[in-house]
């Protein structure tokens, strides 16, 4: 099996959750490509950020866990998406446990973390949702503990 691209995991992302719109109401592809600049400036290798262009792709179902097991993608970006995939009422703890206990798959939360918290993103939403979000951001972070390399 070949494998695809890192243009193609891109366009594949692009189109899956293209009339997708985050919270602000900007195209969702925004975000998806912040995050994957997000974990090449962090020192990600091409399996951490191909992980990040999907990484949303399976909780918001935009695509199915059955195409992901079937995708031509390395068993580490499967297995990145997955951990990064949150579950229906699944504690925060842990969730942030699958993810540290996944190679290379907190890198790529971190950059998912840095970008959903960044205040130009965050001022466009109302107040209330602005300090629930970064509260849950924050205390994911804490829960994570320092990104790699800082």
């Amino acid at each position: 099996m070949t494998l695809l691209t890192l243009s193609q995991v891109e366009d594949l992302a692009r189109r899956a959750h293209a009339g997708q719109t985050d919270k602000a109401g900007r195209p969702y592809a925004e975000h998806l490509a912040a995050v994957a600049e997000g974990v090449r400036v962090r020192g990600g290798d091409q399996e951490q950020i191909a992980a990040a262009w999907l990484h949303d792709a399976v909780e918001d179902d935009a695509l199915s866990e059955e195409w992901l097991e079937g995708a031509a993608l390395t068993p580490r970006t499967r297995a990145i998406v997955l951990a990064l995939t949150k579950r229906p009422g699944e504690p925060p703890e842990e969730y942030a446990r699958r993810i540290l206990a996944t190679p290379g798959a907190a890198l790529v939360k971190h950059a998912d973390l840095a970008h959903n918290a960044d205040p130009a993103r965050l001022v466009a939403l109302d107040e209330p949702t602005r300090r629930r979000l970064a509260e849950k951001y924050t205390r994911m972070r804490a829960l994570l503990g320092r990104p790699e390399g800082e």
